[in-house]
């Protein structure tokens, strides 16, 4: 146990290995809805939904490793979901290109990522965001992840009309939810170490008496085969050989990009890890990132991600790679005892993304929001990120808006070059997604 102190610095971030437990299941429990969303997407494309599974357990669980060894970090990852949709739907189903094409698309973006990372690029972009934008994606991602809390818990529903309105009372899976957060809420005022998670179990407990939730019939299952999709991103690279297979390429790149960028500085600033407005070990989490959407790809899934639900985790207490490296363990674990996690539907995680993204959402003290400069790019980030429904489309509604701002309140000097880089980069990147 020593070395396992020594080795993660617990002392140093003042937690322990209960804590740090406690918070890897809560992430993964929080994360672990994936495990299903992710082969129904990907199935749409024609691939095997339980090679699919395995992938994502095993990419999930070797990707989190390597952030939690490598980079010391308290962050999930897993295959995100909305580039998976553009994988499914918009490449395979609606460009007609074949999924093992796809796979290699990605196989590609990620060589490109890690040379990128190797180059430390993504690191200097991740530095030179200033403070308040900073504070901004963090709170803009605490936003996102409530309103896929409450969409999730069926509190906000699609409308026609209005696109989103509230949920009906009538459905009983939405008091699941509602039971849920209240308990959570009064477990978190009365200071109850360990609330969210004990908010999930009662949530889940709730739901299984009232009828909403099954029993699963057996705890144990073998894990699907992986051989249907397991390699195929590198035998079809030769098929990265048009135009258009780059533009998917690149498509992938961008996004993956600052999705993940985003995210971890959402996440380092809600942990408390930023110094002097500079995320330290960046290199090393930004490499682990980029690895991990490699290995998935081998291993037949779409790009591979920091996910946003870590934050669940970080709220708990985790502060160091121990709760990534528990969160890797349980998705290996989760191979086998698929079945119990259908006790925790995404009604059950609901309140936990509900309440983080209260949490986060305090970054918007720290925004300077008497200046118009500072504050217009901030909201445009904040407000951006639920509605496009996207981390990435809402960093570039901000990063876009804020040279033009600062220019306008004669503050252009202070603009640094990268900034600008960005400033073009996002101009293409959103070009870039309205040509597909």
């Amino acid at each position: 146990m020593s070395f396992v102190k020594s080795f993660f610095k617990l002392e140093e971030n003042n937690t322990n290995i209960k804590t740090e437990f406690l918070a890897g299941l809560t992430t993964f429990i929080s994360m672990s809805y994936i495990l299903f969303v992710n082969p129904s997407v990907l199935g749409a494309s024609g691939m095997d939904t339980g090679a699919v599974f395995t992938a994502t357990a095993l990419a999930s669980a070797l990707g989190t490793l390597i952030m939690g060894v490598v980079a010391n970090y308290p962050i999930g990852e897993a295959p995100a979901l909305g580039i998976n949709a553009f994988f499914a739907y918009t490449v395979c189903v609606g460009m007609h290109v074949k999924w093992e094409t796809a796979l290699a698309s990605v196989f590609v973006a990620s060589i490109i990522f890690i040379l990128i990372t190797l180059f430390k690029l993504r690191e200097k972009i991740i530095d030179a965001i200033p403070s308040d934008l900073k504070f901004a994606i963090s709170s803009g991602i605490g936003l996102f992840i409530a309103f896929l809390g409450l969409q999730n818990g069926k509190i906000i529903v699609a409308n026609k009309s209005t696109l989103v309105s509230l949920g009906s009372l009538h459905d009983p899976l939405v008091w699941i939810t509602i039971f849920g957060l209240l308990a959570t809420i009064i477990l978190m005022i009365l200071n109850v170490p360990g609330a969210i998670f004990i908010g999930m179990v009662l949530a889940a407990i709730f739901g299984v008496i009232t009828g909403q939730i099954a029993l699963p019939t057996k705890f144990v299952s073998m894990a699907p085969s992986l051989a249907p999709t397991f390699g195929q991103a590198i035998f079809h690279v030769k098929d990265i050989n048009t135009l258009q297979m780059w533009v998917v390429v690149l498509t992938f790149l961008l996004v993956t990009f600052f999705d993940t960028a985003g995210t971890l500085i959402g996440l380092a600033q809600q942990a408390g890890f930023m110094k002097d407005n500079k995320m330290p070990r960046v290199g090393r989490a930004l490499a682990a990132d980029s690895s991990a959407m490699m290995v998935g790809s081998v291993l037949g899934t779409s790009p591979v991600g920091a996910f946003v639900e870590s934050s669940a985790g970080i709220a708990v207490g985790g502060r160091t790679g121990l709760t990534a490296v528990f969160i890797a363990i349980f998705f290996l674990i989760s191979m086998i005892f698929s079945p119990l996690l259908g006790l925790f539907t995404s009604q059950v995680t609901a309140p936990a993304l509900i309440i983080v993204g209260v949490l986060m959402a305090q970054n918007t003290a720290h925004i300077h929001w008497n200046k118009l400069e500072i504050a217009v790019p901030s909201f445009l980030i904040m407000l951006g990120m639920p509605l496009t429904y996207s981390i990435s489309d809402g960093l570039s509604l901000g990063l876009i808006t804020y040279p033009i701002c600062m220019i306008a309140a004669k503050r252009h000097k202070e603009i640094s070059p990268m900034m600008w880089v960005l400033f073009f980069v996002f101009l293409i990147f959103l070009w870039v997604l309205n040509f597909n």
